[in-house]
């Protein structure tokens, strides 16, 4: 399956005033344009604008492959949260068109991620293009666009200034470092754009390899593909399903009572089995010995035709005394080594439970001997909230208080890919699109 970046923007000279959009269609294992869009359309609002973006660029991909994978980027934050299905649409002006963009390609190929506006600079540029050509009584032309170069030319600037940074091993930034200097020096393919939207002759070849480099670095692969710098052991992390705790949000590690799937954990299982096996991506299944875990990884397993390995590092948390409680009855009865917990990571649950630090320990351990067994793989690991945030947490070289700033939901998919020199890229994270009726 083929897989796209739909990068698209919108503005209004007035909001509403004149306005216009813009879009581009990007490969996401090469990061070549594919194709460009952009149109003044008159008196409108910044959020039309950015609708009619997303509608245009979604159209460009389904011309050139109705059966593809689109992973859309926007800097609009009421666009990607109204077509993910977090936010309600109340605006009469944007149900319409809302509508028109989930009809494009059904909804199991689309996901959604929002980006700062400062990575965004390519649709930004098409859109201010075309309301230019508007003021001037025009509508935008391909011929005369220099969108493309000049989000190249920034892109090449900020590899250039931007200085090599250090971390500890999993770090993704001394990863993206690397990879960009190498481009910048010459050590990348050279390949021409394949732009289709345009006739003029391709950007020089540096810029062009500045651009795959950045877009390969910067935008999640929706399929976890191989990146420039060869491919990486990817985990493709999936939360297992619900069990009858998981509703009542009830402390529920690996020393509590070892819950089975609630049948809407084992329907939310199928969900994800069935996507992936659309996705066609996963080599290998490892799951935790808990029953939940297991039982998830069982079902996804049977429609991906793989076996399952068990692996013991990558259980839950021992939550002691606090298994089975909701937070607020922990409160109420460990007030004081509640505080503790949430105030020092090598704090441990009430009645010697397993302290966030020593998670961290054993999941780092697991990672290493995993990413040695599936090097160049992609392979899925069915685990639980604690491990999986920290996963994400050591991978971004966060500190240990954000894992209370992840929400992970049941049965959601993370992705982190690991590459030769020890760095990793943080690829996708509580996505539950595949749950989705």
């Amino acid at each position: 399956m083929r897989e796209f970046i739909v990068e698209a923007d919108g503005g209004s000279r007035g909001n509403p005033g004149p306005a216009g959009y813009g879009s581009v269609v990007i490969d996401a294992t090469t990061g070549q344009t594919l194709a460009e869009a952009a149109e003044y359309i008159g008196v409108a609002t910044n959020n039309v604008a950015e609708y009619r973006g997303l509608v245009a660029g979604l159209r460009a991909a389904h011309e050139l492959d109705p059966t593809a994978a689109v992973h859309v980027r926007m800097d609009s934050k009421l666009v990607i949260e109204q077509m993910s299905g977090r936010w309600k649409i109340k605006h009469p002006d944007m149900k319409p068109l809302a509508f028109e963009a989930s009809k494009v390609y059904p909804a199991p190929q689309v996901t959604y991620e929002w980006i700062p506006r400062e990575q965004n600079k390519h649709a930004d540029r098409l859109a201010n293009e075309a309301m230019d050509a508007g003021k001037r009584g025009e509508q935008w032309s391909a011929s005369g666009s220099t969108a493309e170069l000049e989000a190249a030319d920034a892109r090449a600037a900020r590899a250039v200034a931007e200085p090599e940074p250090s971390g500890p091993p999993g770090d993704a930034a001394a990863g993206a470092a690397r990879a960009r200097a190498a481009l910048a020096d010459g050590r990348a393919d050279t390949a021409p754009s394949a732009t289709s939207a345009k006739s003029e002759a391709p950007a020089p070849a540096k810029a062009e390899a500045d651009v795959r480099a950045a877009r390969t670095v910067a935008a999640p692969s929706t399929g976890w593909g191989p990146a420039d710098m060869g491919a990486p052991a990817t985990f493709v992390l999936l939360r297992h399903g619900e069990t009858p705790l998981t509703p009542q949000k009830r402390f529920s590690g690996s020393g509590g009572t070892d819950p089975s799937l609630s049948d809407v954990g084992r329907e939310q299982a199928e969900r994800v089995g069935a996507a992936l096996a659309r996705r066609g991506t996963v080599q290998a299944v490892v799951a935790s010995p808990l029953t939940r875990t297991r039982e998830t990884a069982g079902i996804v397993a049977a429609h991906l035709g793989l076996d399952v390995t068990v692996d013991d590092g990558l259980r839950e948390t021992d939550f002691g005394a606090w298994e089975g409680l909701t937070f607020g009855e922990v409160r109420e009865r460990y007030a004081d080594d509640l505080n503790a917990w949430l105030a020092d990571p090598e704090t441990r649950p009430t009645g010697d439970g397993e302290s966030f630090a020593a998670t961290a320990t054993r999941i780092a351990a697991t990672r290493d001997k995993l990413v040695a067994a599936y090097a160049g793989r992609t392979v899925l690991l069915v685990s639980h909230v604690t491990p999986i945030k920290t996963f994400v947490r050591l991978a971004l070289g966060a500190p240990p208080e954000s894992l209370f700033r992840m929400e992970l939901s049941a049965a959601s998919l993370s992705a982190v890919a690991y590459y030769a020199d020890g760095n990793a890229s943080v690829r996708l994270f509580n996505d539950t699109s595949h749950l989705r009726p």
